[in-house]
């Protein structure tokens, strides 16, 4: 496939732009047939999240419940081990990532919402996990992301950001829409378990033993332990197969990728009037009122 030299360059920041409806840069747009035409297996297991709600953390999670502690986590990078589906900064191309996958089932990550989602995973049945995050600690964490991250458009001050969040200018779009579409799918396709980010927060345990029971999995409680201590938040932080460090796209000069993985840290970002404003701008567009988030636990 040929790739502009100078698009895919470290010192170029994206330009943002509509795609179909949702806001997107070329990084996830460049391999749009192939991506559209991805041949989903039945035993395939999809992680889905909007942008910086835990994808990283689910993936770990079900890296080692499918595969054991072994020498994958110490010496391939998460992001090797789970490709993410629609990119394209080479040597990084998602779908032949995807296809070079020696292991069985294969994890895949997505962002994409529901609607560009590849048929083949609703044709083939496969498992999809959902992780969902409060839209306040979304934003605050997906503003540090955008000042490292060099694969999305300038993370510009708080204040634009937020609100450039708000009107859904942001790579993948609308927070609303994809955390919405993604719940009433899951109306209608039953191999979706959908997660909140909170609930891992609260209690890792019980949601690993829900993960397990979705994807048929009969583990240990020995063996759950274990995922459990070795996918929290600080041994995360620290493992450098799994906090991106080893990725050239990101500037951890400017923030790491994997911060503070907190409830409750927009308080430190939000002003009063920008938590009224977004309070009123949130019952305006959360429109589903069986979707229900919590802000602080």
């Amino acid at each position: 496939m040929a790739v502009d030299p100078e698009k895919t360059s470290p010192r170029s920041r994206p330009e943002l732009f509509a795609f179909h409806g949702v806001h997107m840069t070329h990084f996830f747009t460049d391999n749009w047939e192939k991506v559209q035409n991805f041949q989903a297996r039945p035993d395939d297991v999809l992680i889905a999240t909007y942008p910086k709600s835990g994808t990283t953390w689910v993936s770990n999670i079900l890296d080692l419940l499918y595969f054991g502690q072994s020498e994958r986590q110490t010496s391939i990078p998460l992001y090797t081990r789970v490709p993410f589906l629609e990119v394209i900064w080479p040597p990084m191309i998602g779908t032949e990532d995807i296809e070079q996958l020696p292991t069985s089932p294969r994890l895949i990550k997505t962002h994409l919402p529901i609607q560009f989602v590849p048929k083949s995973f609703w044709e083939q049945n496969s498992r999809i996990v959902y992780i969902a995050r409060n839209a306040k600690d979304n934003v605050v964490s997906y503003f540090h992301f955008c000042r490292l991250a060099k694969s999305h458009p300038e993370a510009g001050d708080w204040s634009s950001f937020l609100q450039r969040f708000m009107e859904g200018k942001m790579v993948f779009g609308s927070w609303y829409d994809h955390v919405t579409g993604w719940w009433e799918k899951r109306q209608t396709y039953s191999n979706l378990h959908y997660m909140f980010y909170e609930d891992l927060i609260t209690d890792t345990g019980r949601e690993i033993d829900q993960l397990c029971s979705f994807l048929g999995m009969s583990c240990s409680a020995e063996e759950k332990e274990r995922v459990r201590a070795l996918t929290q938040f600080d041994q995360m932080k620290n493992d450098k197969m799994a906090n991106f460090s080893t990725i050239h796209t990101m500037d951890f000069t400017i923030s790491p990728f994997m911060r503070k993985g907190k409830v409750g840290d927009w308080k430190n970002h939000f002003t009063v009037a920008q938590n009224e404003q977004f309070d009123e701008d949130y019952r305006k567009k959360m429109k589903n009122p069986k979707l229900q988030f919590w802000t602080e636990v």
